[in-house]
């Protein structure tokens, strides 16, 4: 299929929360300049290809049971539902920010579960380590992509695949009992997780939250991602708040404080935060760096 965007479109942008860079065993990009995603849907395991042209319409093609679900939800995985037009920059450098990325568009892929394991597996520990338990589960227990795509690219292991990894493999893998365990709850009630996207918003995420061990952080992370959700800021992470604090009032700040800052913004506050991570805003390097820890040597 061909989708031909009636608005400007950055796709690295927009695909940006859903790949963790060149590492990342479920988004791939080619030197030719595809996109490649492999996803759980309803119908089953996808892949999706996509290809930006140089006259801004994108060419997609799906392989596997899930395809046609897959090129369904391409317009609303590229942001084509996405609505910034009561946004008000009420900072200069977000304002700034939002000239400079004017094809940053809040993608939705529809789905809760695939984010739903990535976000999890990210509690708590630091990026890499997190990379590293997501790619090995994918690797052993998610599927091969189905499709031509690259030989690396795999599907994120299905409810049941989760339920069916046992202790010694959860620890090989390095998670801890805290994010299994939680793991292994969401997915005996997977189907119902998915009624989120209906949901959106504060209800969404409060559904989420109603698995143990998914907190206001993990459910953000999956309402981002799942239905694009301008306002579900990340509220606990370790780096957000000081990066928004130091971009917008120069200084440090904890989560009361940005959610201080960031109240003008509302219902909208994670558009803000996007425009400053788009635009190269970092947490200042300076202070102890967080340990790396390997559960597997533990």
């Amino acid at each position: 299929m061909r989708f031909r965007p009636g608005f400007e479109l950055d796709l690295d942008t927009v695909l940006g929360p859903l790949s963790r860079g060149s590492r990342s065993p479920n988004v791939v990009r080619t030197e030719g300049g595809v996109t490649w995603l492999a996803a759980n849907t309803e119908d089953g395991a996808g892949t999706l290809a996509l290809l930006r042209r140089p006259d801004g319409e994108v060419e997609a093609e799906a392989w596997g049971p899930g395809a046609d679900r897959l090129l369904e939800g391409v317009p609303a995985m590229l942001g084509a539902h996405d609505d910034d037009s009561e946004f008000v920059a009420h900072h200069d450098v977000i304002a700034s920010a939002r000239r400079l990325n004017p094809g940053l568009r809040l993608g939705s892929t529809g789905r809760v579960w695939d984010a739903l394991v990535l976000a999890v597996l990210e509690q708590k520990v630091t990026s890499a380590e997190a990379l590293r338990s997501w790619s090995e589960l994918c690797r052993w227990f998610g599927e091969q992509a189905p499709g031509p795509g690259p030989s690396r690219l795999r599907v994120p292991p299905t409810p049941v695949a989760i339920r069916s990894i046992v202790d010694w493999k959860w620890h090989r893998a390095g998670v801890d009992l805290k994010r299994r365990t939680t793991l292994i709850t969401a997915a005996r009630v997977a189907p119902r997780l998915e009624k989120a996207v209906e949901l959106k918003g504060v209800e969404g995420r409060a559904w989420l939250r109603k698995v143990p061990g998914i907190g206001v952080w993990t459910a953000a992370e999956i309402a981002q991602r799942a239905w694009g959700d301008p306002d579900a800021v990340s509220f606990g992470d370790y780096n957000i708040p000081s990066m928004v604090g130091h971009a917008l009032v120069g200084t440090k700040l904890d989560d009361a404080g940005m959610s201080e800052v960031l109240a003008p913004y509302s219902p909208q506050r994670q558009r803000a935060v996007r425009y400053l991570s788009t635009a190269g805003f970092r947490r200042p390097r300076f202070g102890p760096k967080i340990e790396l820890r390997d559960y597997r040597a533990m």
